[in-house]
């Protein structure tokens, strides 16, 4: 265990940044987001960064390859990221959690290189949760904020930062800094995730087993009608990994494009011969059966959700996984 006081947090990140790119997460607590750390900015003090740390492995966009043509030459260009080696750090529990839902999807054969470069090439440093918000339920999906996984573990205690390697990638990282000393990993109070409202929500009522039983529900109409469609729930999650590929052309070729998608947009899956879920009630439902029915069915029971309560945050009319779960477990019980 490596111990370093908080007000050395800075020369920490220098010597890091000195080796390879940091990214730390910075801003208020309505726009804190993972920014390339240099010389003078902050570490938010909010809990959690408005979008999470997933835009480091799976970008928003990326241009996947180019095409320039002349005549009826057509080159191919590789053009994706080379490989930087870089940190992120200060991931919270929940946010790391939903790495390995990703790597589930992305990792599978045959990998997607572009995400798996990233991740090989990626330190995750988390940060233990000491208040947590009322928004939080990571706890009710088996994550534990108090003792975050990650390449390296962080917990502040007092006036005290402790770290504590729990991978090769982890221990080449700690054992290159030379500013810590020894240390004992600090006592951890959970009692505070104890007093969450959330903290007890029932999932008994989704499984793979219970698919048709709740597509078919009726439920799903009065929970619908009111969703706007806005798509802000599925750019905020952390697990979500909807996208979509587009050309672009130029003038001298075409650009590829790989941006993230949503499954609340009408145009999602839209093919020539038509849209498979022409209404809003059948884009909603498709978004929380694949986060409570279709994923765990397809991955031993794991649910494609964190509990990082981004949703139940961001929803303009407070409709959330929540909501969703709640009503639904409702409507199964005998």
């Amino acid at each position: 265990m490596r111990k370093l006081p908080v007000a050395r947090l800075n020369e920490l990140f220098a010597a890091i940044a000195a080796e390879r790119k940091l990214y730390i997460p910075a801003g208020d607590a309505k726009t804190a987001a993972f920014t390339l750390w240099r010389e003078g900015l902050e570490m938010t003090k909010a809990l959690n960064t408005s979008r999470s740390a997933k835009d480091l492995f799976f970008p928003q966009v990326e241009n996947l390859v180019d095409f320039k043509v002349s005549g009826r030459e057509i080159e191919i260009v590789e053009s994706r990221d080379p490989g930087e080696s870089f940190v992120v750090f200060g991931v919270r529990a929940c946010d790391c959690r939903s790495f390995d839902i990703l790597d589930k999807v992305f990792l599978c054969d045959p990998a997607d290189t572009y995400y798996q470069s990233r991740r090989e090439n990626g330190v995750v440093v988390t940060l233990a949760c000491k208040e947590p918000e009322e928004t939080c339920f990571c706890t009710a999906l088996g994550v534990d904020p108090a003792d975050p996984a990650g390449d390296v573990t962080g917990w502040t205690e007092g006036e005290d930062l402790y770290l504590r390697a729990n991978t090769e990638k982890g221990e080449s990282l700690l054992a290159g800094l030379p500013l810590f000393v020894e240390g004992e990993k600090p006592e951890t109070d959970r009692s505070v995730f104890g007093r969450l409202p959330l903290k007890e929500l029932d999932w008994s009522a989704f499984g793979g087993e219970k698919m048709m039983e709740l597509f078919s529900s009726p439920a799903w109409e009065s929970l619908a009608e009111s969703c706007l469609g806005c798509g802000t729930c599925t750019f905020v999650c952390p697990t979500c990994q909807c996208y979509d590929v587009k050309d672009f052309k130029t003038n001298d070729g075409v650009r590829r494009f790989r941006c993230w998608d949503s499954c609340m947009y009408s145009d999602f899956t839209l093919m020539s011969a038509g849209q498979p879920r022409p209404t809003q009630l059948e884009r909603f439902r498709q978004r929380f059966m694949h986060k409570l029915v279709y994923y765990p069915s397809n991955h031993e029971g794991e649910f494609g959700c964190v509990g990082c309560g981004r949703c139940l945050q961001k929803c303009p009319i407070s409709m959330n996984i929540v909501k969703v779960a709640r009503a639904l477990g409702e409507e199964a019980k005998p």
